[in-house]
């Protein structure tokens, strides 16, 4: 019997840990669909694709254009025969930042909720009639262990992938039945090209890491893509409505602590 290929839909799929997880799923196979803002960086993360074998297609534009979302659903739909069998949904970012809530904007609020939460609904509710039709389908959204923890500084942010997560169990309950799973995973700090390590060591030895995180380092953008591709893949086929931290560790042991000098918080414990 011939095995279907795959369509598997990434927004911000060119970098960072969506960067990842476009490159693994391709390298299994799928026919990915490829969006991203950055249209140097999606045409790079494509040569990736194509360079190794796989097949990639790309919608250049910010998923929280309505717009966008239409367009990546119709170059979805007419990639093989109308089908679409994953979507990850990977946008997110902490900026715009404000130092406290109380300097918040209004208008910071806005862009939050929609780089954060407003394009996982939009992207989700476009693609998901035709998994409902087809009966099945996989979605993984990418929320942060930040939506489990507090995080001064980042209020909106945090209570935005909070929506993310209780947005994963609800919908997982309505669509079950129709074949469709629904999860998220939740890192820590990747060393990426937004959150680079040096900025998060910010001078320190990191000789110190094991202080902070237990597994001793700094996350990976392809530990995140492995979880993934492994929710999106019919070995998690009796999983759904759950949100994995991909943290080394974080969560279960750390939190944030004001400083002793007054100047903020800080989630180092080696820090006065």
């Amino acid at each position: 019997m011939t095995t279907v290929q795959r369509v598997s839909v990434i927004s911000g799929g060119a970098s960072g840990i969506g960067g990842a997880v476009s490159r693994r799923l391709a390298a299994a196979g799928d026919l990915v669909v490829l969006n991203d803002i950055d249209a140097e960086a999606a045409k790079a993360a494509q040569s990736d694709i194509e360079g190794t074998g796989g097949e990639c297609l790309l919608v250049v534009g910010d998923i929280s254009d309505q717009a966008v979302v239409e367009q990546v659903r119709d170059v979805a739909l007419g990639a093989a025969d109308g089908r679409i069998d994953v979507l990850v949904n990977n946008v997110g970012d902490f900026r715009p930042a404000s130092k406290t809530f109380l300097h918040s904007t209004p208008e910071q609020w806005q862009r939050l909720y929609e780089v954060n939460l407003r394009n996982v609904l939009q992207l989700t509710h476009a693609l998901l009639p035709t998994m409902v039709e087809q009966g099945h389908g996989a979605i993984v959204n990418n929320s942060t262990v930040e939506a489990f923890r507090g995080i001064p500084g980042h209020v909106a942010y945090s209570a935005y992938n909070a929506g993310v997560v209780a947005f994963t169990k609800s919908l997982s309950v309505e669509v079950g039945r129709y074949g469709v799973r629904v999860n998220a995973i939740a890192p820590d700090l990747n060393d990426t090209l937004q959150t680079p390590a040096a900025a998060m060591l910010r001078g320190r030895d990191a000789g110190q890491l094991p202080l902070w995180v237990p597994l001793g380092r700094f996350g990976q953008p392809d530990d995140c893509a492995r979880v993934v591709e492994f929710l999106a893949s019919d070995a998690a086929a009796f999983v759904t409505g759950q949100t994995l931290p991909v943290d080394g560790g974080t969560l279960a042991a750390s939190g944030w602590y004001a400083r002793e000098d007054g100047k903020g918080w800080t989630n180092m414990p080696d820090h006065p």
